[in-house]
């Protein structure tokens, strides 16, 4: 192979490659051992230098040719291999640089493909966090953001959002300690040494959050059915379900047909907080209910939304029309509350109203044990839905 020069290089053919494929071809320098050329199926022309590096053959790009001129890679190349055998690895150098100056933004996306057990929910909301709150930090690198920053910025978003400020800086720490475990220098030791927002912790400045503890209250749930009845049908039996259920908002607003079985009376939630699938019975009035939208539905959704032709998200336009019509201030997850208190107040067994909200027993050796088959949840859940609709006929 003779040296590689200017005039070589541009005589050089292009390597075919077969159709969706790539190819490349190299060429070895006759004066430097290590050195060399790479040209790819596309026409790129790039200078490579490959030595072993820890008992492995590396290669290491150089430069292009065209910007670089031969001779200039030769003196490049020359340094690289120098530093190799004194024990330097380029690569991991170029890492620790990379890594020692990657961005809020970077280590967020990087956090993100490590996170693939996330739900687009829980996604959706981070990439808000991130964005909007924090939009201006994501093109700073992460050592540049301190524990004042942190601080100030928590207070400041604080002021208007206390329960957002906070879930803006667990999402910030979750990345930081993503970021503390990922980017490593050339020795493979930590370049995010620190994480800014455990000052928070120290400080004792996380913003307290009551947790919402609001319910429909007996006499409240016949005004609240006779308000669903007055908005469209859709919303208002996505309300109604809700009520008479317990589920979580986007669990019953995704349920398709497939998840609904009139035969046996039964709903299942294939995709729940828990992970877990979640089968309910159904009591009179829901199986009616379902059984009435089956007549008539067209879609797969057993709640479709008219604007996208997926299933319904939160409709917010209908809960604000069943609040005027009621007077009654209400959250869906109020909802779930509700039917959790209800059962709560008719004695149903523990074991049964966890089953029925879905809530995991990890730290409950006996419940271990239970076996908690669907059928034996119909009589509470018979039960619950009789109450409500008692309390509505007392209207």
């Amino acid at each position: 192979m003779p040296r590689l020069t200017k005039s070589f290089i541009d005589k050089l053919p292009i390597p075919k490659a077969e159709p969706g494929k790539q190819a490349q071809a190299f060429y070895r320098d006759s004066a430097m051992p290590g050195f060399g050329l790479r040209i790819t199926n596309t026409g790129s022309k790039a200078f490579i230098v490959e030595k072993r590096i820890k008992g492995k053959v590396k290669r290491i790009t150089v430069g292009k040719f065209g910007p670089l001129t031969a001779e200039k890679a030769r003196i490049k190349a020359q340094t690289l291999l120098s530093d190799i055998t004194v024990g330097v690895d380029p690569i991991a150098e170029k890492k620790a640089v990379i890594a020692k100056g990657v961005t809020l933004g970077e280590a967020f996306e990087s956090y993100l493909n490590a996170r693939n057990d996330l739900k687009e929910g829980t996604v959706k909301n981070y990439r808000k966090c991130i964005d909007g709150p924090l939009g201006d930090w994501k093109p700073k690198a992460l050592k540049d953001i301190d524990k004042p920053m942190v601080a100030d910025r928590h207070k400041q978003l604080g002021q208007r959002a206390p329960a957002r400020a906070n879930n803006v800086m667990r999402v910030l720490r979750a990345i930081f300690n993503h970021a503390m475990e990922q980017y490593e220098d050339a020795s493979g030791k930590a370049v995010i040494l620190i994480n800014p927002v455990e000052r928070l912790s120290h400080n004792r400045s996380w913003y307290r959050i009551d947790r919402r503890t609001s319910v429909l209250k007996p006499y409240e749930l016949g005004d609240f059915i006779a308000a669903t009845e007055k908005i469209n049908s859709n919303a208002r039996d996505y309300l109604q379900l809700l009520l008479f259920t317990g589920l979580r908002k986007m669990e019953a607003a995704s349920l398709s047909w497939d998840d609904i079985d009139l035969k046996s009376k039964t709903l299942t939630v294939t995709d729940t907080k828990n992970r877990e699938p979640h089968t309910l019975p159904l009591s009179d009035f829901l199986h009616d209910l379902l059984e009435n939208r089956a007549v008539n539905s067209e879609s797969r959704w057993v709640f479709p939304s008219k604007r996208s032709g997926e299933h319904l998200t939160e409709p917010r336009s209908a809960i604000k029309r069943v609040i005027e019509f009621s007077s009654i201030q209400f959250t869906l997850h109020d909802l779930r509350r509700t039917f959790i208190t209800i059962a709560e107040g008719l004695d149903v067994s523990a074991y049964a109203l966890k089953r029925l909200a879905n809530h995991k027993m990890t730290n409950d050796i006996t419940a271990g044990y239970i076996i908690s088959d669907v059928d034996r949840l119909r009589e509470p859940m018979q039960k619950i839905t009789d109450f409500i609709l008692t309390q509505t006929n007392n209207k």
